[in-house]
């Protein structure tokens, strides 16, 4: 399959078949909450097409959801995409180091650690190589060659 993008309305997904990770640039920040879930259900079902359940979510050039945008992501989205491909999801955040350090220093933050019971793993970084290494970390080791 070939890494090249696919244009969304909000997005650039490129799915990476060398890193085996499914990569979202978001464009701009939507104005209205349904823009971005629809964006979000695009996003499930390249992924789901690819069998793809690392994601890259750059949102350098978004703001921080709302809270009823968080609490749809965390209590529907997530779960339900996992439940589609049958194996936990992997997705790293890439913000703009300042706005990485914010998320981090707030006090309704949640560690990685946070999200060990669930089907689904966050988290969030103000790098994207360290991005990319976290979501490798997380891939079944393929079998040897023989």
């Amino acid at each position: 399959m070939s890494d090249q993008p696919t244009f969304l309305a909000l997005q650039e997904l490129t799915f990476r078949p060398d890193l085996d990770v499914l990569l979202g640039r978001w464009r701009y920040q939507p104005a209205l909450p349904a823009e971005l879930r629809a964006s979000y259900q695009q996003l499930a079902d390249l992924a789901l097409t690819h069998r793809c359940r690392f994601w890259l979510q750059d949102l350098r050039r978004r703001l921080s959801p709302d809270e009823e945008t968080k609490r749809w992501l965390l209590q529907e989205y997530y779960p339900s995409v996992a439940r589609r491909f049958g194996q936990r999801l992997f997705v790293a955040y890439l913000f703009s180091p300042d706005m990485h350090r914010q998320i981090v220093e707030a006090p309704d933050y949640a560690p990685p650690e946070a999200y060990q019971d669930k089907t689904y793993a966050l988290n969030f970084f103000g790098n994207e190589g360290e991005a990319v290494q976290w979501l490798q970390a997380h891939q079944p080791t393929p079998p040897p060659k023989a």
